[in-house]
């Protein structure tokens, strides 16, 4: 599948927290780096993601907010 999203993390699935429509998927990318995603609970089992499975982060975003 080609994608036109630039911004492809990959790592492995270190948390998942499952309800009873939505999940919470934390990957880590890099040593100590987290990327902590919203999905249905209907993706997290399409995909079979689990704890200790690789994954990749897709990024697409038209607006990105940071405050320091």
């Amino acid at each position: 599948m080609a994608l036109s999203a630039r911004n492809v993390l990959k790592g492995k699935v270190k948390d998942l927290k499952k309800g009873m429509v939505m999940a919470e998927v934390t990957v880590e990318v890099a040593s100590g780096v987290l990327v902590v995603a919203a999905v249905t609970t209907n993706s997290v089992e399409r995909l079979g993601l689990a704890v200790g499975k690789d994954a990749e982060v897709i990024i697409k975003a038209t607006s990105v907010m940071l405050n320091a």
